[in-house]
């Protein structure tokens, strides 16, 4: 016999019984959940509402940034492959889950305004701003619900630890009540505490654990936004010019070289 189990014992029979006899398992933890109180039920069934949108946030997150990566790569080998920007728009309607494909559309449609969707653009600062405005929102897309996936990963264990308090609470009632310091006295009290406090950490470690794998996929999502944004650019940049004087003064054969040009 160990020294533990020698001084839980002499605990025990200084509460007046012997050694337990009680249950264990599914039917302890079910006669512990009978025997806490009003306010540690309403905060497990804060806890229960905090963990089920939790999840849900995080399964629908796993699901887009999922979408989101398979239609990017899809995107970005047919826009590296494309000879013209018609091509592109059609694949990126199709792309909808890609950040990639919604910057571009915005900066195919900056570009119509200025070009009517052939040759090289007038201006290219207002492509720019149109660029980074739609990363920015690609970005802020993938965001979405994080804010509250980080509230609770952060606030379940004080929830949890409110729970705590109040059974504790409860044992010094109990301890008032009977007299004396027995187990029978503080049981139900601490009974109540444990649960309340492994209840606000079963929320809080899956929403710390998802918020942080998330936060590092965005990270990666908008680096790749930004070098996508500058390869699109450099690309609008490199349209070849096709004056009508520049078509006159060129070789035949020079001039059907640039009508081959990318992105015409």
């Amino acid at each position: 016999m160990t020294i533990q189990t020698a001084a839980i014992l002499l605990f025990l029979q200084a509460d007046g019984g012997s050694a337990p006899s009680g249950t264990s398992g599914p039917s302890a933890l079910l006669e512990m959940l009978n025997n806490i109180g009003p306010v540690a039920i309403g905060v497990l069934l804060l806890l229960l509402f905090a963990s089920l949108y939790s999840w849900t946030v995080i399964l629908g997150k796993i699901s887009i940034f999922n979408k989101a990566t398979k239609e990017s790569r899809r995107f970005i080998r047919a826009f590296r492959k494309a000879t013209r920007l018609q091509e592109i728009a059609q694949l990126a309607s199709d792309c909808k889950a890609s950040p990639l494909a919604q910057v571009y559309e915005d900066v195919y449609e900056a570009y119509k305004r200025q070009t009517g969707g052939s040759g090289p653009p007038r201006n290219l600062v207002p492509i720019e701003r149109s660029a980074q405005t739609a990363a920015s929102e690609a970005v802020t897309a993938l965001e979405r619900r994080m804010t509250w996936l980080a509230t609770i990963a952060s606030v379940s264990p004080f929830v949890g630890l409110f729970g705590t308090v109040v059974g504790i609470i409860d044992s010094f009632r109990g301890l008032g009540t009977a007299g004396a310091a027995t187990l029978r006295a503080v049981a139900p009290g601490i009974s109540e505490a444990l649960i309340t406090t492994a209840a606000g950490l079963f929320v809080a470690v899956p929403a710390v654990i998802a918020y942080n794998q998330f936060t590092a996929r965005i990270r990666v999502f908008a680096s790749a936004i930004d070098d996508f944004c500058r390869e699109l650019l450099n690309s609008l940049e490199e349209i070849p010019v096709r004056a009508p004087q520049a078509a006159r003064t060129t070789s035949p054969e020079a001039a059907r070289e640039a009508e081959r040009g990318l992105y015409k």
